[in-house]
C-alpha cells in the first residue's frame, strides 16, 4: 500500500480511502445486531491487513450505526486508534430530523455542526476526529457561524483537521475566507485528483 502525506497536515494516509458507508445495517433506525457488527468486523479486518488506515465515516450513514459498529472494532483493540486516520461528515439532517415531518436538507449552523460533532464522537467512542468535512454544501450557509464551530472544536480538541465534500471552488474560496483553519480536503477533488 502507497502512503501520502496530505498537504499543511501532518497525516499520511494510504493511498485507497476505505468508506462506511453502508457497514451497520440498514438505513433506518433500527439497531444494528450481532450479524451486522460482524460483518463490519470482518470488512473492517480485511482492510486493515490490506494497509489502509483511512476510514470515512459521516452522521447519517445508516442513520449513525456505521459508527457505532466501527466503535467496537476500536474497543476490541485499543491500539487500532493511534494507528489510523477517522474522518467523518456533518451537515446533512435526514427526514423528519429532529421534529416528524420535517424534509432532509443541510445545516451548516453552528449549534448543528457542534452537536453532530459530539454524537460523532460519542457514537465512535473516541476523544476527537481526524477529519471533519462538511457534507455537501449548505446554500443557506452563514460562514461565520461554520468559523465559529470549526474554532471551538479545534481549541477543545474534538477535530485536528477541517475539509469539505462536493463544493465548488467558489463555494470553498468564500468559506475560507472566515475560517482560522485550512480547509484540507475537498473530497470529490481529492479523490479525484489524489494528493498534493
Amino acid at each position: 500500500m502507497k502512503f501520502h502525506s496530505i498537504k499543511n497536515t501532518e497525516l499520511k494516509v494510504s493511498e485507497i480511502i476505505y468508506g462506511c458507508m453502508n457497514i451497520g445495517g440498514s438505513w433506518n433506525y433500527t439497531p444494528y445486531n450481532i450479524i451486522d457488527a460482524k460483518k463490519a468486523k470482518d470488512i473492517i479486518r480485511t482492510v486493515l491487513d490490506e494497509g489502509i488506515n483511512y476510514f470515512d465515516h459521516a452522521d447519517i450513514y445508516t442513520y449513525g450505526k456505521s459508527e457505532q459498529v466501527f466503535a467496537q472494532i476500536l474497543k476490541e483493540d485499543t491500539s487500532l486508534r493511534d494507528k489510523i486516520i477517522i474522518q467523518s461528515k456533518c451537515g446533512i439532517r435526514l427526514k423528519d430530523d429532529p421534529v416528524q415531518g420535517l424534509p432532509q436538507r443541510y445545516d451548516f449552523s453552528y449549534s448543528h455542526i457542534i452537536k453532530s460533532v459530539d454524537g460523532i464522537l460519542n457514537r465512535l467512542n473516541t476523544e476527537f476526529i481526524d477529519v471533519l468535512l462538511l457534507h455537501r454544501p449548505d446554500p443557506l450557509i452563514e460562514p461565520e457561524e461554520v468559523a465559529g464551530a470549526f474554532d471551538e472544536l479545534e481549541s477543545k480538541g474534538k477535530v485536528k483537521y477541517f475539509g469539505v465534500s462536493n463544493h465548488t471552488a467558489s463555494q470553498i474560496s468564500l468559506l475560507q475566507k472566515y475560517l482560522g483553519q485550512k480547509i484540507i480536503i475537498n473530497q470529490v477533488e481529492f479523490i479525484k485528483n489524489r494528493f498534493n
